[in-house]
């Protein structure tokens, strides 16, 4: 099997002014954690994939996640794209394992 290693990146603005609000809010994010997204920064979310395939599978499942209110967008992009991203202010801090190893014992 070939693997073509793509990052996806959601970013969102949601509303947390009512209750209904926050909840929704409280939902979405869990939705993301609970599906493989590893928060980056405040409100901008990454997931590794193996192929596009994959991707499509993670969107759509974001999709049907979003809250009726708010923006959420996505982003595909390839690994060798996501490794070339620059740092500006502050230093790279990852707990995530960066291997193509199927099997990672913690």
């Amino acid at each position: 099997m070939n693997y073509r290693f793509m990052r996806v990146l959601v970013f969102f603005d949601l509303p947390t002014e009512t209750a209904a609000d926050k909840r929704a809010y409280r939902q979405f994010r869990k939705a993301l954690v609970k599906n493989g997204f590893v928060m980056m920064q405040e409100s901008v979310y990454c997931r590794l994939l193996i192929n596009a395939n994959a991707g499509k599978a993670a969107m759509e499942t974001v999709r049907r996640n979003k809250p009726p209110k708010g923006l959420v967008q996505m982003l595909t992009v390839t690994e060798k794209q996501f490794a070339e991203m620059e740092y500006l202010v502050g230093q790279n801090t990852s707990d995530v394992i960066t291997t193509d190893e199927r099997l990672i014992i913690l």
